[in-house]
């Protein structure tokens, strides 16, 4: 297995273009061109002092010299921290404070900062060195080449944040390799793919997946910015059927605006498009099925829609599908999953039916087994627990935090944190641990909720959080909090009976509390993901912004 710098190197030789697209231009640039200007800002960087093993982070929105500089650290041997554009930020402050955070908690020997962030981020004592992204160039004639190390850690990915406090997942060259080995391999990616991709680059899925992927083989590669696919998600579409895309990737919730912007849209040609990656948050199968009715016109495959695993802990990939095997559903019955955690087949008619997407067997080098959560006893099929997985791009661990490394592994197998089932070979995810709420000896997954919840008129699809509070009695109550649009009173007392209903129709339980709250200021992850555990300690300290209090 090559390392990152040897598949760098050869990336330059090929003679594919990363297209970037920011601001409604297009600007494209062979790997080769990109490779020499990454030599010239490693240089830039070794002359300010940056050695192996060095950690230097980066902060800006996606562009050539975003990209440019993501490739400069990794030829200058150090570790890369691409530091998070929150998708929401309460204030500048609350930004400010979690980027020096980062910073801080990564060891960072310095930063590199776009222009237009730099006045928000003003340097106190304790920060790194910064340095504007447009000015980090030197020579590339000076470059001094680095010497290859497997154990060189070249990313620290921080987690989501979505359960917990951000942590810096370690990736070394062996883990980042062979995970972008897997990935290939699993994906049957050629030198005749286009990757299309608009995911930030501060996210696992967008960094690893379709940046670095392309980065390191020399595949053609169409880079957008998110706020650009944000502002019109019809454009994403656009830019497949322009550029002939064959891959591209985005969350659950993506999809769902990418089927509407269909509906709406003069035809195009997605008929090039093999893999449409859906992963990063549950896969809802009626949202998939929308996407799939919604793409019929424009030429896109039924088979291309490719519900995927992953984690940041894995680099990125985890478990895949086969390519162009569409979406397969595992039906069961929903009480028994929640009262036995068993994953019984019932057919799609029971009143009790839940279907679940198969997400693939795993990718090449790793292993999956589901546990039992207390006694971490091994399951057999269809029995839900925790997943646990080994393997060549499993990460070591996280960055200065051995108490939370030596809880993510047991008996060498790292836990993930996910309830789930195999069911001939293949993976199924139920929810995440610590989201589930226990009522009356019943499981119920948040998620169900939620997705019910989201179809309520006025109420936000995708900003729905449930999650549990202690009833005192060794079980909870189900709280919901949604982000509505309303224009009086009368239609919040409405709503609020709609989601009352909608919770007991599809948990058959009642919620304790019901509250709306403005539009956007749910508490989510920087990768868009919504936080639960946040939700709950605002709720119980009063602090969600009300509507119509």
């Amino acid at each position: 297995m090559t390392s990152l710098l040897a598949r760098l190197r050869h990336a330059a030789t090929r003679p594919a273009d990363i297209v970037l697209l920011t601001g409604g231009a297009e600007e494209r640039v062979p790997w080769a061109e990109l490779h020499e200007e990454a030599k010239a800002a490693a240089a830039g960087l070794q002359a300010r002092g940056i050695r192996p093993d060095d950690h230097v982070a980066i902060l800006g929105p996606t562009s050539r010299e975003l990209v440019t500089a993501i490739q400069a650290v990794w030829l200058a041997g150090a570790t890369l921290i691409v530091l998070p554009l929150p998708m929401r930020m309460a204030s500048i402050e609350e930004f400010v404070a979690q980027t020096r955070a980062r910073m801080r908690g990564a060891d960072t020997d310095l930063l590199l900062i776009d222009h237009q962030l730099l006045p928000f981020v003003e340097p106190v004592e304790g920060d790194p060195p910064m340095v504007r992204l447009d000015e980090v160039g030197g020579d590339a004639a000076s470059y001094r080449t680095v010497a290859d190390d497997p154990e060189r850690l070249v990313i620290l990915q921080f987690t989501s944040g979505s359960t917990s406090d951000p942590k810096g997942v370690m990736i070394h060259d062996r883990t980042l390799c062979a995970n972008l080995d897997a990935i290939v391999q699993a994906g049957e990616l050629t030198d005749h793919d286009v990757l299309v991709s608009w995911l930030p680059l501060y996210h696992d899925m967008g960094l690893v997946g379709l940046l670095t992927v392309p980065m390191t083989t020399g595949t053609p590669l169409v880079l957008a910015a998110p706020q650009d696919f944000t502002a019109a998600p019809g454009r994403w579409m656009e830019w497949l059927a322009t550029y002939r895309g064959t891959v591209t990737a985005g969350p659950n919730f993506s999809w769902v605006l990418a089927a509407r912007a269909l509906n709406r849209m003069e035809p195009l040609d997605l008929s090039c498009v093999r893999i449409a990656l859906n992963g990063a948050e549950p896969v809802d199968p009626d949202n998939v099925a929308a996407l799939v009715a919604a793409g019929e016109r424009h030429g896109l495959r039924p088979g291309s829609v490719f519900p995927a695993y992953g984690m940041a802990e894995l680099g990125i990939g985890g478990a895949f599908p086969e390519p162009l095997s569409g979406l397969r559903v595992d039906i069961v019955d929903g009480r028994v999953l929640e009262t036995e955690r068993y994953a019984a087949p019932v057919a799609a008619a029971a009143p009790t039916a839940r279907p679940l997407a198969r997400l693939g067997q795993p990718v090449p080098g790793l292993q999956m087994r589901i546990v039992d959560p207390e006694s971490g006893q091994a399951l057999g099929e269809r029995e839900v627990g925790e997943l646990e997985i080994r393997g060549s791009s499993v990460t070591s661990g996280y960055y200065k935090r051995p108490d939370a490394t030596v809880e993510l592994f047991h008996d060498g197998w790292m836990r993930t944190g996910d309830l789930a089932y195999l069911v001939d070979g293949e993976l199924v995810i139920c929810g995440r641990i610590k989201d589930v709420i226990i009522v009356g000896g019943r499981n119920v997954f948040p998620q169900d909720i939620e997705r019910a919840v989201g179809e309520v008129p006025a109420v936000r699809a995708g900003n729905v959080i449930a999650f549990g509070t202690d009833s005192g009695r060794g079980s909870q109550h189900i709280v919901v909090v949604a982000e509505v649009k309303l224009d009086d009173a009368a239609d919040a007392r409405e709503v609020r009976r709609a989601i009352s209903a909608r919770v007991r129709a599809t948990a058959g339980l009642s919620a304790k509390d019901v509250v709306l709250v403005s539009a956007g200021t749910l508490p989510k992850t920087s990768s868009g993901k919504v936080q639960r555990s946040l939700c709950r300690t605002r709720w119980l300290a009063g602090e969600l912004e009300l509507v119509h209090a």
